[in-house]
């Protein structure tokens, strides 16, 4: 057991005018199972990066351990490859055996390493690299979203896997994972960084209950210090008034009022005294406000403009089935999407869910076979958010223009969905994938629909804005039809699941 010291750490990327990092100082213990908490492009991923040493800073990282980094980077040319290639191209002294242990507790079977990477599902990846990440021994691990793109058996057999291990940083925007798996959290709040014991939803209720308190503080001082203003304020016209009443006295020709001019200096001085305390007063509780607001998270409510169907039914499929090139994916589905209803498609990777979508929505693909029926409501207005962010690139302007979308508005929604106005002006090209969902998150709520179609919309977007997501869709209760594994989200949002 050893720790890893944080001192003074200060970091910004090159051409950028923002630090992500400044002073900042911790201690974590690589005996710990650490959950890494914070806002999209707060920095969770760039201070992995400096841990494994890929950037200069100032101040200092000290560590006695070595780290190895999720995911591992696989070339166009390595994907071609049987997995078993790989291994000591991903993990320098890798050993087979090891792997082949580790491939056991995730419940896969060592055959997956005599196939070529890029036949394996997501679930298979991500296994294969978890295995070959925890073959080594006495290397603190830094494991970066673990889970996207999973579907739930995977998500629950990483969850229990997990679990059982201890020695990481874990970087997961989950709570459902968060729960299962760490024993400690490194917050990096809106302007400090903390480190606690306990799991995510040990840390959120304590926070809760601290930020409640500083609200409370914060109010209490801003009553003081506008009662002290009222009283400094009559204290000052007291003794305006005061110093006024001397004008007019001569001692020469109104003897009988000389020692009265006197008196009333000397009144004049110990009101003017009086206030001089006031106002100390009034710097001091300004003093204790400050910084009492400044991690305490207060999400804006965001807005959605649903529009209204005039039928009751929007979707509704009758023995419905897809196939590609006569290879069947799933078939006699039947369902209806009615007004009003959120409902969750769910299933293994690979069983059709984003094919159902892409038949609704009439992206129909060459190779693409149907048997059934499919219906969707005549003139139906839909508003999507694609999984894929690998089209985003350019400026904002240029995203609003090319999509039609207001873009004074556009930006007023990403600042509520807290992205720093210092990104507007930057290409999308340079967003973390956080903040590249945020952008298409932005333009499907500016969007009038009556239907929401939200392919993995959760995929990078930080906790504070998953509540703020479910805050908002509770509030206008849009019908949508939803492909999303966070199982907190689903249980709260869904009205009706569908099982593929």
């Amino acid at each position: 057991m050893s720790q890893i010291s944080v001192s003074n750490l200060t970091f910004c990327y090159e051409g950028s005018f923002d630090n992500i990092f400044e002073n900042v100082s911790f201690l974590i213990d690589t005996d710990w199972r650490l959950g890494f908490i914070g806002r999209n492009g707060k920095g969770k991923t760039t201070f992995l990066n400096l841990l494994l040493g890929k950037y200069e800073y100032e101040g200092h990282i000290s560590a006695s351990v070595l780290f190895d980094y999720f995911p591992y980077q696989v070339t166009e040319q390595q994907r071609g490859q049987c997995s078993v290639e790989l291994l000591e191209l991903l993990k320098p002294g890798c050993e087979q055996w090891r792997v082949i242990c580790e491939l056991e507790k995730l419940h896969l079977s060592a055959e997956v390493l005599y196939r070529p990477f890029e036949t394996l599902s997501h679930g298979e990846r991500t296994k294969v690299m978890l295995a070959v990440l925890f073959s080594g021994e006495n290397d603190f691990l830094l494991i970066d979203e673990p889970t996207n793109h999973l579907d739930r058996e995977s998500r629950e057999t990483v969850k229990e896997y997990l679990g059982k291990k201890k020695g990481f940083i874990l970087v997961s925007h989950d709570r459902d994972l968060l729960d299962a798996c760490i024993d400690h959290v490194l917050v990096l709040n809106r302007s400090s960084i903390e480190v606690q014991r306990g799991s995510f939803s040990t840390w959120w209720e304590n926070k809760n209950r601290l930020d409640a308190f500083h609200q409370a503080e914060n109010e209490k001082h801003r009553k003081e210090i506008g009662r002290l203003k009222q009283a400094a304020e009559r204290t000052r016209n007291w003794a305006d008034k005061s110093e006024q009443s001397k004008i007019g006295f001569d001692p020469i020709k109104d003897p009988g009022h000389g020692g009265k001019r006197a008196y009333i200096g000397a009144k004049t001085k110990k009101m003017q005294s009086r206030r001089m305390q006031v106002e100390k007063r009034i710097a001091d509780e300004i003093e204790l406000k400050e910084g009492l607001l400044q991690d305490v998270e207060n999400p804006v409510d965001l807005k959605l403009m649903p529009m209204k169907y005039h039928k009751e039914v929007l979707i509704r499929a009758k023995d419905y089935g897809i196939a590609y090139d006569g290879s069947e994916v799933f078939r006699d589905l039947d369902f209806e999407l009615r007004r009003g209803e959120r409902v969750f498609l769910h299933g293994e990777n690979g069983c059709g869910k984003s094919s159902l979508i892409k038949a609704i929505l009439g992206c129909r693909e060459e190779t693409m076979q149907e048997t059934g029926v499919l219906t969707c409501g005549a003139g139906l207005v839909i508003s999507y958010i694609n999984q894929d962010t690998s089209n985003l690139r350019g400026s904002l302007k240029e995203f609003c223009r090319k999509n039609g979308l207001e873009e004074s508005l556009f930006c007023a929604i990403l600042r509520q969905l807290d992205l720093e106005r210092v990104q507007f002006i930057k290409n999308m090209e340079e967003y973390s994938e956080g903040q590249k969902k945020k952008v298409l998150i932005a333009a499907s709520l500016l969007k009038p629909a009556h239907l929401y179609i939200w392919d993995e919309p959760l995929n990078y977007i930080d906790v504070f804005s998953r509540m703020q997501i479910e805050n908002l869709i509770l509030a206008f209760q849009p019908t949508m039809l939803i492909v999303e594994h966070d199982v907190r989200f689903r249980e709260k949002i869904a009205t009706r699941v569908v099982e593929m």
